[in-house]
């Protein structure tokens, strides 16, 4: 085992694998991604715990973010236990909690309504209603395939990804603007969001026409993208309800923990708190 390489072999049993777990078309993506770039990274030389400590010190080098670093030691973690080989698996980046989120990062709800209406403007009424029904349900992009005709009629959706089944509320305006939409394009049944041949809108075409809005709203590239709506979504909650456990229900996260890292407030806040302290004379 210590002479062990990588080869396409090995990753594909691995995707195999992911499928079966039925894992998101996302996720597997990814995981694939990050395997990839680790095999690039060896060059065919045999894999080792060395190997991995190397590549983690080379993505550092290379100025990731640990949090980025974390998420591809994750990823190869679940390759290597794969493959048999948990002996090459090395610890990841020891990171103290966040006590705020980038404000540079952070969608505000008057920029969401300006990419709303610029969605309109732009004649685009299926990413106009995209955007809200994201914002309006905290689903993620990958879950839109779960609201249906059925669902809006209902004012219900049951929503399933990772193995897990949740049931959300539609809110009521929202199922009137989805039902009316759905009678336009003529679509009787099923997905609502389709493309023009009919298929499923994925995550690559969803994040390039909401790009494409920025400039017309006004708002930076680098908060327009779906899981920030998801974002908003959650904050917004949380400020109406002020309960956690509850928000994580309707998020489908399976720790609260996963929860509180929507809610961290902005450096501005942040900051704002520190200045109410009155502490310094």
């Amino acid at each position: 085992m210590s002479n062990m390489t990588i080869h396409t072999a090995h990753i594909a049993a691995f995707e195999r694998a992911l499928r079966a777990q039925e894992r998101s078309a996302a996720t597997v993506e990814k995981y694939l991604r990050d395997v990839r770039q680790f095999a690039a990274y060896l060059g065919g030389a045999p894999l080792t715990r060395e190997a991995v400590a190397g590549w983690k010190s080379h993505l550092l080098e290379q100025g990731r973010l640990p949090t980025t670093v974390n998420g591809k030691l994750a990823v190869l973690s679940s390759f290597l236990s794969h493959l048999g080989r948990r002996d090459c698996r090395v610890r990841q980046i020891r990171l103290q909690r966040r006590l705020f989120r980038d404000q540079a990062r952070e969608l505000g709800r008057e920029e969401y309504e300006r990419l709303v209406a610029a969605a309109r403007q732009k004649e685009q009424p299926r990413l106009a209603l995209l955007l809200e029904t994201i914002c309006a349900t905290g689903i993620r992009v990958s879950e839109l395939r779960d609201i249906t005709v059925e669902a809006a009629a209902a004012g219900r959706a049951q929503i399933t990804l990772k193995g897990k089944t949740r049931v959300i509320l539609l809110p009521g305006k929202l199922c009137r603007k989805l039902l009316k939409y759905a009678r336009r394009q003529k679509i009787a049944s099923g997905e609502i969001f389709l493309t023009r041949g009919g298929k499923s809108l994925n995550r690559r075409q969803i994040w390039a026409q909401m790009k494409a809005l920025c400039s017309r709203a006004g708002v930076e590239p680098g908060k327009v993208f779906p899981h920030n709506l998801r974002h908003l979504f959650a904050r917004c909650f949380y400020r109406a309800c002020r309960d956690i456990a509850r928000l994580s229900d309707v998020l489908g996260h399976s720790s609260m923990e996963t929860t509180r890292i929507y809610l961290i407030s902005t450096g501005a806040e942040h900051a704002r708190t520190l200045e109410q302290l009155r502490l310094v004379s």
